[in-house]
């Protein structure tokens, strides 16, 4: 996926805000708290997001693909996909996806209410 392809997708998700920190990277939230950001590497089309521990453990050595650095160093489950062959844009959504509902997930549920989840 390309940069403004990864953008769009992160920006359609319900209740999604954006922001660009750390360098003009987009910083992708939901309820305050993030779930993916693209463009935080020396490439543009780099997209860094939440995993399961058994998806971090998988990701991890697939080709193109990393524990994104400085989070997953403080043990935080986040893959970052910086080269190719890396996901099928298919399988890059799904994952996208999957960091969005876990880090919506573990909002309060006063917050999640908030926001009608």
């Amino acid at each position: 996926m390309t940069h403004d392809e990864l953008n769009s997708f992160c920006a359609a998700l319900p209740h999604a805000t954006h922001v660009v920190q750390w360098g003009n990277a987009d910083v992708y939230k939901i309820g305050g708290k993030m779930f993916a950001i693209v463009g935080m590497a020396d490439t543009s089309a780099t997209v860094t997001f939440k995993t399961s521990d058994l998806a971090f453990e998988i990701l991890s050595d697939s080709p193109g693909l990393r524990p994104a650095p400085y989070m997953a160093s403080r043990g935080l489950k986040w893959i970052q996909q910086f080269d190719t062959p890396g996901l099928s844009d298919e399988s890059l959504r799904d994952h996208i996806r999957a960091s969005f509902d876990m880090v919506a997930a573990g909002l309060t549920a006063k917050r999640r209410a908030t926001l009608g989840l």
